[in-house]
């Protein structure tokens, strides 16, 4: 009896270390962030062309990047068991879409290639149709989870850019030297990492000393990379989160505040280095020309189509014409799935705008507007809202935020 008792004394008294129990709520969750990261590495495109320090065959990258949707899928129907999905009318539109892109694929001139994308596609949205439980958690787990995995991704980044500085830096634009990622997705994880800190601070969910590391890392980033898309969804996207909290945040309003008080002096002060920056060494033509895109796009538009070509498109394609990238979520939507897949790409940007307008103020609402927003400007100079991408994954991010909950509830 005495020795019983010294041992629960020492362990009470934390003289020896205690095991740490992990509930069964803790382990569903960090396979829910698994899922979630998963699902970004699926959707960072291995480019073996790109300048990188490890040595990884273009082959086995791919199969990295294409096995992660697989293990997802497999991960995810472990947590959600026995099966149990939320009705919303985003993922029904989302499906709507794979199933579209089938059908246009059937026709397309590379048949397995655009069946595999299609297929692709269809999976990336069963996976996230069984991660609809997770919606409407109260702690944002996936908003949380897609932040640390960005994290995660830009820490790459600057490893990368201090090991091999003069790799990492190639034509004077910052790339991924770990993972091969180009310079216009590493600007894009950036811009989305800045915006979702600062709204998460404004909303006082997010410290301050996290928030200010997580800024000061992804802003340089984003400038390194000399991409004018993503520093323009940004800006626009935290103005308009920013002015949905600006009658319930102190905190909001004197960020707004602030913010244009520095942009004027800024824009006064230091207009020709921005217009260096924006110009990328570019002449006035150039940039005009939006650096050879609208050339693209008028040959699309011009490119003779049959009826059925034109109404469901030419099936899912790696978003390029003749070998030269198409840029435009609208122009390679059009091209791919046709004028009906470019109406279910509107109505479901529509759809989660419309739903994040009507929810209560709050910061749900202020990062839905934000992804919607961001998304928005993005996609007349990126692709990516028709098919399995992070546009597409930060959509859904956003629609989970506005998702309203029903009085059944999810599955524990």
């Amino acid at each position: 009896m005495s020795i019983g008792l010294s041992e629960r004394l020492v362990t009470r008294i934390g003289l020896r270390p205690t095991r740490r129990v992990v509930t069964p709520e803790v382990r569903r969750r960090r396979r829910v962030q698994l899922v979630w990261g998963l699902l970004v590495l699926n959707v960072m495109t291995f480019f073996p062309g790109s300048p990188h320090l490890l040595p990884i065959p273009g082959m086995l990258g791919k199969l990295i990047a294409q096995a992660s949707l697989v293990a997802a899928l497999m991960l995810v129907l472990t947590v959600n068991r026995p099966v149990q999905v939320r009705r919303t009318v985003f993922i029904f539109l989302l499906l709507l879409l794979a199933s579209e892109a089938w059908l246009a694929s059937v026709r397309a001139e590379f048949l397995f290639g655009a069946l595999f994308r299609a297929g692709r596609l269809l999976t990336f949205a069963m996976v996230l149709w069984l991660l609809t439980p997770w919606w409407t958690r109260r702690d944002l787990l996936l908003v949380r989870t897609h932040l640390i995995v960005l994290w995660f991704i830009l820490g790459s980044v600057v490893l990368g850019l201090l090991a091999a500085p003069g790799l990492a830096m190639t034509d004077n634009r910052l790339h991924g030297a770990i993972w091969p990622i180009p310079p216009t997705q590493v600007g894009h994880y950036a811009a989305v990492a800045t915006g979702l800190t600062v709204v998460l601070w404004l909303s006082g969910l997010l410290r301050r000393g996290v928030a200010l590391a997580s800024v000061l890392v992804a802003v340089p980033v984003l400038l390194l990379t000399h991409t004018r898309t993503a520093l323009v969804a940004l800006l626009a996207g935290v103005l308009i989160a920013g002015l949905s909290l600006f009658t319930a945040r102190t905190r909001a309003r004197r960020f707004l505040a602030i913010g244009v008080g520095v942009f004027t002096v800024g824009a006064v002060t230091l207009g020709s280095v921005v217009t260096t920056w924006l110009a990328r060494g570019q002449d006035s033509e150039d940039v005009a020309a939006l650096t050879g895109r609208r050339a693209v796009w008028e040959l699309i538009l011009a490119e003779p189509r049959s009826t059925f070509e034109t109404l469901f498109g030419l099936g899912l394609s790696n978003k390029s014409f003749h070998g030269l990238p198409i840029d435009s979520n609208w122009l390679g939507t059009y091209y791919d799935a046709g004028l009906v897949g470019v109406g279910i790409s509107i109505t479901l940007v529509v759809f989660v705008l419309a739903a994040a307008w009507f929810r209560p103020q709050g910061p749900h609402r202020a990062l839905a507007l934000f992804l919607v927003a961001y998304c928005v400007v993005a996609s007349f100079t990126e692709s990516g809202l028709s098919e399995a991408s992070p546009y597409l994954l930060e959509l859904t991010l956003a629609a989970s935020l506005v998702y309203q909950a029903s009085t059944r509830a999810a599955p524990r």
